[in-house]
């Protein structure tokens, strides 16, 4: 009788543990969610970061903080966050296209196919040739005109991947010669571009638009592969003589091996906040599409954009950083 008693206490104890355990896996979020932004505060990519932080918390009920952790044009938020326990409380809100190129541009232990699980896509967006408001130039023809004269005293900024590929492109089929500025932060070239330090920049879309709407910059094209409905006043750069086109585009990861069924809840999370005019326009405002989509397709992106980015690179002879 005691063999028996025992034998069902145990059972018991077993269903119990059993069924907290569920309880546990059915009560996610039950912790603060990290959002990892790879970009310094105030710049133009921080504050989609930090939108998209506040609107999913509002959808979730989850408690979102932001840490910023810069370095390689991004690659170290990339990094910490594919190192992270595969539990859904950390998650990296990057430019996927910035994933993607960055495999090509620095040594890592970390491949981006394998290591991280997509939630879904957010925006697609182009980067943009900026000029001073002060500048002569109102085109694109008269910018690669004045650099071809200018010759290697020319030089141009840039803060991210997508920046130093499209800025290379450009410089490859326009047959100039400037020296690439590299910057920590988008920002931190606006002073030197509006004092005429810097010839041009390229430039994220959501700090060059609001900088040409205070009459600071002057964008002159968008190097998407066509006018991006959130700018269509703005000419690509095939439009504008120089036969190149990049799309951006941002997307929400997790560390693979994470749990599908949380997976599934985040990307119904972002896609809900997606799904509001409130964001539209924030994206738009932003020179920014939205652009939703499923884990597995965002994965499949991911996979074919590493695949072009390669040869992205490699027309633009930029050598792999040490």
């Amino acid at each position: 009788m005691r063999n028996v008693r025992t034998g069902l206490l145990a059972i018991a104890a077993l269903t119990i543990g059993l069924s907290t355990g569920a309880n546990a896996q059915q009560a996610y979020p039950n912790d603060v969610i990290h959002f990892v932004s790879g970009y310094a505060v105030g710049s133009g990519a921080d504050v989609l970061v930090r939108y998209f932080a506040d609107k999913v918390a509002k959808v979730s009920g989850a408690t979102i903080i932001v840490e910023n952790k810069l370095g390689a044009t991004g690659n170290i938020a990339t990094e910490s966050v594919a190192r992270a326990k595969p539990n859904g409380y950390t998650v990296l809100v990057h430019a996927g296209s910035g994933m993607a190129g960055n495999m090509h541009l620095y040594k890592s232990t970390v491949d981006v196919r394998k290591d991280l699980q997509l939630v879904g896509t957010l925006n697609k967006q182009g980067f943009m040739l900026v000029v001073s408001a002060k500048s002569p130039y109102r085109n694109v023809a008269e910018l690669t005109a004045a650099m071809k004269q200018k010759k290697a005293a020319a030089s141009y900024g840039t803060s991210s991947t997508t920046g130093n590929i499209t800025g290379e492109m450009y410089k490859q089929v326009a047959g100039i010669e400037t020296v690439q500025v590299n910057y920590k932060a988008a920002p931190d070239s606006l002073n030197d571009l509006i004092g005429g330090q810097l010839d041009y920049a390229m430039m994220d879309p959501l700090l060059a638009l609001a900088e040409q709407r205070k009459g600071r910059v002057r964008v002159l094209a968008v190097c998407s592969p066509e006018r991006m409905a959130s700018s269509p006043e703005i000419p690509t750069m095939i439009e504008a003589g120089a036969n190149m086109q990049l799309l951006g585009w941002w997307a929400a990861a997790v560390p693979a091996q994470t749990p599908r069924p949380i997976v599934d809840q985040l990307n119904t999370w972002f896609n809900k906040v997606l799904e509001t005019p409130e964001t539209k326009k924030f994206l738009e405002d932003g020179g920014g599409d939205v652009f939703i989509s499923s884990p597995d397709d965002a994965q499949k992106l991911l996979v074919k954009d590493v695949d072009a980015w390669g040869e992205y690179i490699r027309i633009g002879k930029i050598e792999r950083a040490s």
